[in-house]
């Protein structure tokens, strides 16, 4: 209360919230007046939980959390007898409702049973004699080894990548699991992308009778369609793209009511015309949910026969499309739109390198004129909207992984460009999925909303306390907006701390996710926003075109009528999981693509920067490459280090040395774990320097206080 300076009817109000923090298992007492983070985990009143074990005597089943990421011990779940679904056996998955008995203790009451699903796990296999082996797991979140009998290692060899299924009845002494099939040695590098497959149950193979579909597809006529073969339409992607599934045009608005103003046309492959509801391939492109693209390989969303030929708009060829005609005024504001199902013919495919080249006039093209330069036109006007409407544009740098096409081996780590080609491609999809939004709200036909939720007021509350430290003001109203945000980035522009600060405004933020419910999209800064652009690699885009079919009469394979508002939260529910479990594979794999190729550079020293900071001690960033490691506390210079959790730093006692997240360092590759994907520093010198208090030197500190061992 003193130190917030809480008065009157606060402290009965902080007091109140105090004791609902500590009911709900987050705090812990400290003694007198004083609480502390708990180190118990409260669960969240509903849950998947995975049956452990049934105690022969009284029944009684032992239950644990079907995803458990916390490195915190998991809290005792017991099922509450007699309620709910028939009796459960050991590896049931249930849907529970949870209520706290303990601390450490929860009763659950069944809700429905799920599908039993069986855990797998990725490893290296070291044999141990005739008594079998063990598996060490490429995921560093778990700590724990697995032993696999001598009747379950599949005669794996010693220190070959395996693929175990777990036996989840165990819970005392070590988990046991069987290998089910044999991956290869852990130094091929195409192994890389396949652990992160297999390791997120990403589906690779598809249905036979998918597969059939897809190679009995046939090209389009233009029977009930429209005919844009005559317009210079072009695709705009990535050097090594294979799928190309969105074309654009841009010509001056030749009305006089519109000066200045631009007539667009977005045009995207038609895969509802392939994909139709229910079918083989549909059920296939649900489950997968979206394509997952690794340096080496994608996993796709729907077959090659679709996906890479006959929905792919290549140069030349009859594509089957969804167009949409856009009017914008000279400050890129929307003025009219319409969508049409056509067919087109791109006129080329150009590369986000190509178009900018020809655009500077760096490379002639027959193109620049009547193509190019109307599309930069179109942008210019687009970039005025969206900095007058105040979206959040976050600049963080992206890497890029290099592999050789045939042998997979890693060949280098570069920084991806950022090209106005490519924020321009941006603008243009922003804007038909703009157009697809509005136009099923007002035929009053339900969909799939790409939405993002206001950030969170603790995340806020957590970013202005750090910012406030670093001698950054994040200027807040009664409802937080994008030009909030902005105004910090803006501040730390061309600093040092430039980096770190946007990585911490983006770690403020919600996640955005799929709903038929709309919450508007934040960072956009937009009421209404659904994704249309890329059917070929979402199914979420899929919906969204087959809700058009349906709602502007486009043809008879439309969104069925019973894609319900409740159906459509059940879809996105999934699908928001597909798109988190696809981004967690390519990070991991990205990880150990970049560890691989650290792996022959140990005791070589990089620049980089601090990225985060723990009691463990800090993570370090290099500049090169975006490698992420960690300097853990015993590789600091020698110190007692205190950790100032607010204004995320380190301070050493006795030197005074304070390393601050956002601080650049000179760091020594200590170690590298291409299983996990983990690389560890030795932090040779960087930070400030201040003032040493001299009556807390060579006291030692208390928790949270560590000390480097060095």
């Amino acid at each position: 209360m003193r130190a917030f300076g809480v008065k009157g009817d606060g402290r009965r109000l902080l007091k109140d919230l105090l004791r609902a923090l500590s009911d709900e298992g987050l705090l812990d007492p400290a003694g007198a007046k004083k609480a502390r983070q708990s180190g118990h985990v409260a669960l969240p009143s509903m849950l998947v939980v995975d049956v452990v074990s049934i105690d022969p005597e009284d029944g009684s089943a032992l239950l644990r959390p079907a995803t458990w990421d916390d490195e915190r011990p998991v809290p005792r779940i017991t099922l509450a007898p007699g309620r709910g679904v028939s009796a459960p056996a050991a590896g049931d998955r249930l849907l529970v409702r949870l209520e706290r008995e303990s601390t450490r203790r929860y009763a659950a009451f069944p809700i429905r049973r799920l599908d039993k699903r069986v855990e797998r796990c990725v490893g290296q296999f070291a044999r141990d004699g005739a008594r079998g082996g063990t598996i060490r797991p490429t995921d560093r979140r778990q700590k724990e080894e697995l032993t696999v009998g001598p009747e379950d290692t599949m005669d794996a060899l010693d220190g070959e990548l395996v693929l175990a299924e777990v036996n989840p009845a165990m819970t005392m002494g070590a988990r046991r699991a069987a290998v089910v099939e044999r991956l290869g040695p852990l130094g091929a590098p195409r192994s890389i992308s396949l652990i992160a497959i297999l390791a997120n149950n990403i589906p690779t193979e598809f249905p036979v009778a998918a597969q059939n579909e897809a190679k009995a597809a046939k090209p389009v006529t233009l029977e009930g369609r429209v005919d844009l073969r005559d317009l210079p339409l072009v695709t705009i992607d990535g050097a090594d793209a294979r799928d190309f599934d969105d074309a654009v045009f841009v010509e001056p608005d030749y009305d006089r009511a519109n000066r200045g103003g631009w007539h667009m046309v977005i045009a995207i492959a038609d895969v509802a015309h392939y994909v139709t509801p229910d079918s083989p391939l549909d059920r296939s492109a649900y489950d997968r949910g979206n394509s997952v693209y690794f340096a080496d390989r994608v996993v796709p969303m729907l077959p090659e026969a679709l996906s890479n030929d006959l929905c792919s708009l290549r140069p030349d060829e009859d594509r089957a499309c969804m167009a949409v005609h856009v009017w914008i005024d000279a400050k890129g504001q929307k003025l009219s739109h319409r969508f049409v199902r056509g067919v087109m013919r791109s006129t080329a495919r150009l590369t986000y390198e190509q178009a900018q080249a020809i655009f500077d006039g760096a490379q002639e093209s027959p193109l620049r004129e009547s193509v190019v330069n109307p599309l930069y036109g179109a942008f210019a006007s687009l970039s005025k909207a969206r900095e007058a409407r105040g979206t959040l544009d976050l600049d963080l740098p992206e890497h890029r992984v290099q592999v050789d096409a045939k042998t997979g081996a890693v060949l280098g780590v570069s920084k991806r460009d950022r090209l106005d080609s490519h924020r321009l491609i941006e603008e243009f999809m922003i804007t038909a999925n703009v157009c697809a939004a509005e136009s099923l709200e007002a035929a009053g036909q339900p969909l799939i909303y790409r939405v993002h939720d206001q950030p969170p007021p603790e995340k806020v509350a957590a970013l202005a306390e750090f910012l406030r430290l670093n001698g950054f003001k994040l200027n807040k109203g009664d409802v937080m907006q994008p030009r909030h945000f902005m105004g910090v980035l803006r501040q730390a522009a061309g600093t040092p701390q430039e980096a770190v600060i946007n990585e911490s405004v983006l770690r403020a933020q919600s996640q955005a996710i799929y709903s038929p419910h709309n919450l508007g999209h934040f960072g956009l800064a937009l009421r209404r926003y659904a994704h249309f652009t890329s059917p070929i690699r979402r199914y979420a885009d899929l919906i969204v075109h087959r809700a058009l079919v349906r709602a502007l009469r486009l043809g008879a394979d439309g969104l069925p009528s019973s894609a319900t508002v409740d159906k459509l939260e059940e879809v996105g529910i999934h699908i928001s999981m597909t798109e988190r479990r696809a981004a967690d594979a390519e990070r991991a794999a990205n990880d150990r693509f970049i560890a691989y190729w650290l792996a022959g550079r140990r005791g070589e020293g990089f620049q980089g920067r601090i990225s985060g900071v723990g009691s463990f001690g800090v993570f370090v960033r290099l500049a090169d490459s975006g490698a992420d490691g960690l300097a853990p506390m015993r590789r600091l210079p020698h110190d007692y280090y205190e950790i100032d959790e607010a204004g995320q730093r380190l301070v050493g006692t006795r030197s005074g040395r304070v390393l601050t997240i956002g601080d650049i360092v000179s760091v020594k590759l200590a170690e590298v774990d291409v299983l996990t994907g983990s690389v560890t520093f030795d932090l040779i010198d960087g930070g400030t320097m201040e003032p040493v208090d001299f009556k807390r030197r060579g006291k030692g500190v208390r928790h949270p206080v560590k000390r480097g061992r060095r």
